[in-house]
């Protein structure tokens, strides 16, 4: 169905009464949201129909639709699966976005496996293997691992046994006592599964049986004076007392469970989840979350409920949640599906349970509480120190500020860059690069019109073909013109851009970035007068900022193109000078000045030049 053909109010006629998903669809064809229904007939038309109920955040998507799609399910089950899938892989901009994508670790056992073996796993997979996890430190199921195969001597080798038992010499690991190989038949299988029960019984928060056994093994070293012995099963056991000390009980139901809870203001929110397993604390995690004004903590529970377990492969038996859930009852068929038996959705009213889910919450508010001072702190950098620049300038909303470098090899090779900041920090995606095409010789003032004409007029030539479209308001990088311009000099770099400016019919603010002696920013040039700057100010500190990243990023784009020998010097246009001599005439002179006053026998004296190719060079800047 071509969109720009799409009538609206002809489709929603043909929506169907049926349970699906609906994808709606910007005027670049991007998808802004996805939303499942029970009916798509009823839920789509919503949208489109004058109510007093609407959000801001809705009004806003809906003026953005330019056409919609859905996919018709059989169930309202199969519906929401779809729409978990479908947000997860587009992440569109109006749905409440789960912003943390973290996958979490696994402890993974083999027991399909005659001879098991237990490692680390990003994943969980049906594959009649044991999980354990997740896991919220990486570190920590590395160390456990570690330690279990040290304590219980399980094989870290990929070898098929028992079909390849003696085919190869035993590793490492056996010589260092680490292993008892089972690869050359020095265990067997019912002794190997031995060692295999207790480490998964020390993973199920067993730790007294380990504890008490490298305590007696320890002892007894210690009386056969083979000190070097109990030393390894004294650090074996404070490994093992250290883990165990992490593992805190929380109730003696022995239950997996999940405890979610969270805390919002106007723009943010973060959730957190106390994850326990077999009864036993294993860690938490917090995550932020994209949300609208009107939006209240059931609506996004609910949405931070699917985004987080459409991602993760291991569902627990219970959710302990703060509030109920939209949809609970589907969602709770979902998540059982997903787990294959029965899980159970909580809202605790009373005793431990309820305790524990306020836990949750304070620590929720904690990291939002935190959150705000960074945010703050980081606002005085960015937004806040573009204020002050706009103040310094009296200049109202200076939210983009470009700057441009022109940078060369003392003259000898040019090339023009332009850098972005909005609201006080880099945009990368807007950056670009020039090479001087227009302007022959070193003349930074000549190759920074050329740079500043370019970079506008495409500008305006992109602005004309999207407003022959009809699609003014998705603007391009560089339609986007920039609140200020900032050079980096002084008069004389302002003097060119304005010219460019006011050639081209643009008003666009420009101010100069000037330099004492030393280099170093010492105020801006703007209106014909320099305007001093508390050199304190996060202002400075921007403007500093920029003028550095705008020569980084010359200098960068610069070594690039070196690198591939594709920068035009102005030496390659005087005939006579290939690359040998032009890289000659750049190691004798230092610079593009030094080689204009130099002498035709001068010249002729460098390697590999001769006296007609000195006279081209010398006639060439006389």
């Amino acid at each position: 169905m071509d969109h720009i053909e799409f009538n609206i109010e002809e489709e929603l006629k043909k929506l169907p009464s049926q349970p699906g998903v609906y994808i709606m669809h910007d005027r670049r064809d991007e998808i802004i949201y996805v939303g499942k229904a029970i009916s798509l007939k009823n839920r789509v038309r919503q949208y489109f129909q004058s109510s007093r109920n609407k959000t801001v955040k809705i009004e806003q998507m809906v003026s953005r639709i330019a056409r919609f799609e859905y996919i018709i399910t059989d169930t309202e089950l199969e519906a929401l699966v779809l729409e978990c899938n479908l947000i997860k892989e587009h992440r569109p901009r109006y749905n409440t976005m789960l912003k943390d994508d973290k996958t979490y670790p696994y402890i993974k056992v083999t027991v399909n496996e005659d001879f098991p073996r237990i490692f680390f796993s990003r994943e969980m997979k049906k594959d009649k293997c044991k999980y354990f996890g997740p896991y919220t430190s990486a570190g920590a199921v590395k160390d456990t691992i570690e330690l279990i195969h040290k304590v219980y001597q399980i094989r870290t080798c990929n070898r098929n046994l028992p079909r390849d038992i003696g085919k190869e010499r035993p590793c490492l690991n056996y010589h260092i006592k680490q292993c008892q190989a089972p690869c050359q038949g020095y265990i067997n299988k019912e002794e190997y599964g031995n060692s295999i029960s207790q480490a998964l019984e020390f993973l199920g928060g067993k730790y007294n049986p380990v504890i008490t056994m490298l305590e007696e093994k320890m002892l007894a070293a210690s009386d056969e004076m083979d000190f070097e012995k109990a030393i390894e099963y004294r650090d074996l056991l404070n490994s093992v007392k250290q883990i165990a000390q992490k593992q805190k009980i929380t109730d003696s139901g022995m239950e997996d469970r999940d405890i979610i809870a969270m805390a919002k203001d106007e723009k943010d929110a973060v959730v957190q989840v106390f994850f326990v397993r077999e009864g036993r604390l294993i860690g938490r995690e917090h995550f932020h979350v994209n949300i609208g004004a009107e939006e209240d903590n059931r609506q996004i529970l609910t949405s931070f409920v699917k985004q987080f377990y459409a991602g993760t492969p291991f569902v627990p038996k219970e959710l302990w949640i703060q509030t109920g859930l939209e949809d609970e009852t589907v969602i709770g068929e979902w998540l059982s599906s997903k787990r294959g038996q029965k899980v159970k959705i909580v809202v605790p009213q009373k005793g431990q349970k309820e305790r524990l889910v306020e836990l949750a919450e304070k620590n929720a508010a904690l990291v939002l509480s935190q959150d705000k001072e960074k945010i703050k702190r980081e606002e005085l950098r960015t937004i806040g120190a573009m204020n002050e620049v706009g103040g310094w300038l009296k200049l109202t909303q200076v939210r983009r500020i470009e700057a441009f470098d022109i940078s060369n090899i003392s003259g000898f090779e040019s090339v023009g860059s332009m850098i972005v900041y909005e609201n006080g920090k880099p945009k990368r995606n807007d950056y670009r690069k020039f090479k001087i095409k227009w302007v022959k010789g070193a003349n930074d003032y000549a190759s920074m019109h050329e740079v500043l004409t370019r970079r506008f007029s495409h500008g305006l030539k992109e602005a004309e073909e999207l407003k022959e479209k009809g699609v003014e308001e998705e603007l391009g990088s560089f339609t986007r013109f920039p609140d200020l311009i900032m050079m980096d000099g002084g008069r004389g770099q302002v003097n060119i851009a304005l010219d460019v400016i006011r050639d081209l019919g643009l008003a666009i603010p420009v101010c100069g970035m000037v330099k004492d002696d030393n280099h170093r920013t010492r105020g801006l040039y703007f209106n014909n007068i320099e305007i001093p700057i508390d050199k304190h100010s996060e202002g400075f500190k921007l403007i500093t900022r920029i003028q550095d990243e705008a020569h980084r990023f010359a200098i960068e784009y610069h070594r690039s193109l070196r690198s591939k020998g594709q920068v035009k010097s102005i030496l390659d246009d005087i005939e006579g000078i290939g690359p040998n001599r032009r890289k000659a005439l750049m190691r004798e002179f230092k610079g593009l000045e030094s080689l204009k006053e130099a002498s035709v026998d001068d010249i002729a004296k460098v390697p590999g030049m001769n006296a007609r190719a000195a006279k081209s060079v010398f006639d060439f800047f006389h």
